[in-house]
C-alpha cells in the first residue's frame, strides 16, 4: 500500500482567509481575553512587518498599525480539516484524519483509475489550490512516514518499503513524531536522527524507553498497522461562516457564498452524489434568521451552477438587518447521474445546457413562472395542454396538426373570406363535465398570408371563430 499525506501547514490561517475577500494589508488571527490578546497565526505580510505568533496584540498594533485581525476559531479549523478529508474521499476509499493538520489517503489502488502518482499528485494540488489551502504532499508506504516526509520536504515520494529506513534516516528525532519524553531523552543522549535510532537494538530501546517508543517506530516503518480511524463522509452537509462583523450589503456576501458552495460541490463529488434541495441561512443581530430555500429540478453538483442559482435568489431577497453568520445546509443528497451528451455537440460554445438555463430562469423569474407542458387526453384544444411541475420536460402532442399559438378564448374572424387549406376536423365532446362543444375546425389562409386555425358550426362553412395561429 502507498499512502499520500496532505499536510496543511497554515490550516488555521487558510480556514479564516478562504471565507472572506483577500485582505489589503497584514492579517493575523488573535485569541485570549481582552487584556491578554495575542497573535495565533500571521500571514506573510504581517511576518515581513516583524510580527510573529505569540506576540501581544497591543505590541503588534504598535508595530503594524494597518494590521487586520480575526478571532481564532479552533472549531472552524476542525471543520476545514474534515472538509479536506471529504474532498480526499473522491480519490480513495481509505481516508484518515491525522490531527491537527494532516489527512492521509491510500492511493496505490487508485492508480488504475487516476493514473500514476505524478498525475494524481498534480490533481491533488490543483484541487487544494482551488479550495484555498496551502499544502505539502508526500508519498510513503506508511501513513506516519508520509506525514513526516510531508512536514519535512514537499513532494517527497518513497514507493518501496525497503527504501523507507534509508530515506527516513536523515530526519531529526525532534521532528519524527515520537513520544515527547523519549524524543527529549534521545536528544540528550546524542541521538539526533532516526538513522542512529534505527541502528540500535530493538530490545535495548524497549528496556530503556518502554514499549511506546518501539511501537512508534513499528508504525513508522510499517511493521504493524496504524490505528487511525477510517473517515466516512456524513450523509448531510452543514457549514457556517462567522464573519466577526456586520456585513451590510449583498456584494459582501457573494465571495463567502461562492466559497461555501464550492465546498459543497467538492463534498458532493467525493460522495459521487448531487444536491437538489439546500438552504442558505443568514443570521442577523436583532432580527430572526433569513432562510433562502433552493430547489433544483434535478440533482446538481457543479459549483458554478449552484452559485449562479443562489446568487440570483440572493439578489431578489431583502435582508432585514446586517448579516453576522452565513450557513449552507443540505440534508438530502441524492445520487447524481450526469446528463448524457452527443460526441459532436452542435451547440454554440457559450450556450448553456438546457437544465442550467431552466434553473437560471426559475431563479430570476420565480419557480411558478417557468414550467413544463404535457399532453392531456381531453380532445378540446383549450384543455389538451396542462402545466407540469417538471419545467425541463415538454411533451409533443400525438394529435392532428395544431397551431403554435392558441388564443385564450376564441374570437370572431373578421376581414375578407379566407382560403380553406384543410378541414373540416370535427370535435364533438365535453358532455361529461358540462363544457360540451360541437365544432368543425379548418386551417385557413388569410389575405395577409397568415395561417389561422378557426372553427364554425358543424355543417356550415362560416362564419369562423379564430382559435389559434400557425407559425
Amino acid at each position: 500500500m502507498l499512502w499520500a499525506c496532505v499536510w496543511l501547514p497554515s490550516l488555521a490561517l487558510d480556514a479564516a482567509l478562504r471565507s472572506r475577500e483577500p485582505p489589503d494589508g497584514p492579517f493575523a488571527l488573535v485569541t485570549g481575553s481582552a487584556q491578554q490578546r495575542r497573535l495565533v497565526a500571521v500571514d506573510a505580510r504581517a511576518r515581513a512587518a516583524g510580527l510573529a505568533p505569540g506576540q501581544r496584540l497591543a505590541e503588534a498594533e504598535a508595530v503594524c498599525r494597518n494590521l487586520q485581525t480575526v478571532e481564532y476559531d479552533p472549531h472552524y479549523m476542525q471543520e476545514s480539516l474534515a472538509l479536506t478529508a471529504a474532498w480526499a474521499y473522491r480519490y480513495s476509499s481509505e481516508v484518515r484524519i491525522d490531527p491537527p493538520r494532516a489527512v492521509v489517503l491510500e492511493v496505490e489502488r487508485s492508480f488504475g483509475l487516476f493514473g500514476p502518482w505524478p498525475r494524481i499528485e498534480t490533481r491533488l494540488r490543483g484541487d487544494l489550490a482551488a479550495l484555498g489551502f496551502r499544502h505539502r504532499i508526500a508519498l510513503a508506504p506508511t501513513p506516519r512516514a508520509a506525514r513526516i516526509l510531508a512536514n519535512m520536504q514537499d513532494g517527497a515520494a518513497v514507493a518501496s518499503p525497503e527504501d523507507l529506513p534509508q530515506v527516513l534516516g536523515s530526519i531529526p528525532v525532534a521532528r519524527a513524531g515520537l513520544p515527547p519524553d523519549a524524543a527529549a531523552a534521545l536528544a540528550g543522549m546524542g541521538m539526533r536522527t532516526l538513522g542512529s535510532l534505527f541502528a540500535l537494538p530493538r530490545a535495548a530501546l524497549q528496556r530503556r524507553f518502554g514499549s511506546e517508543l518501539a511501537e512508534a517506530l513499528d508504525l513508522l516503518l510499517g511493521r504493524r498497522p496504524d490505528a487511525l480511524a477510517a473517515y466516512r463522509p456524513p450523509d448531510r452537509f452543514d457549514a457556517r461562516i462567522d464573519f466577526g462583523c456586520e456585513v451590510k450589503h449583498h456584494q459582501g456576501l457573494l465571495f463567502p457564498l461562492r466559497r461555501m458552495l464550492g465546498d459543497l460541490a467538492a463534498y458532493l463529488a467525493a460522495r459521487d452524489g448531487g444536491v437538489q434541495r439546500f438552504v442558505i441561512r443568514f443570521d442577523h443581530v436583532d432580527a430572526p434568521p433569513t432562510d433562502i430555500p433552493i430547489g433544483l429540478l434535478a440533482p446538481e453538483r457543479e459549483a458554478a451552477a449552484l452559485f449562479e442559482v443562489a446568487k440570483l435568489r440572493l439578489e431578489q431577497t431583502t435582508l432585514p438587518a446586517p448579516v453576522l453568520e452565513l450557513g449552507v445546509h443540505a440534508d438530502a443528497l441524492p445520487p447524481f447521474v450526469p446528463e448524457s451528451a452527443d460526441l459532436l455537440d452542435a451547440r454554440a460554445a457559450n450556450a448553456l445546457p438546457w437544465p442550467q438555463l431552466v434553473e437560471r430562469l426559475r431563479a430570476r423569474l420565480g419557480e411558478d413562472a417557468v414550467y413544463g407542458l404535457r399532453v392531456d387526453p381531453d380532445p378540446r384544444p383549450e384543455c389538451a395542454w396542462v402545466r407540469d411541475g417538471d419545467s425541463g420536460k415538454i411533451e409533443s402532442p400525438s394529435l392532428p396538426r395544431r397551431p403554435t399559438w392558441l388564443l385564450p378564448h376564441p374570437i370572431p374572424l373578421r376581414g375578407p373570406t379566407p382560403r380553406i387549406l384543410a378541414g373540416p376536423e370535427r370535435l364533438e365532446t365535453g358532455w361529461w363535465d358540462g363544457g360540451d362543444v360541437r365544432r368543425d375546425y379548418y386551417v385557413l389562409e388569410l389575405a395577409t398570408g397568415q395561417r389561422a386555425w378557426a372553427f364554425s358550426t358543424p355543417g356550415e362553412c362560416g362564419p369562423f371563430m379564430l382559435h389559434g395561429w400557425f407559425a
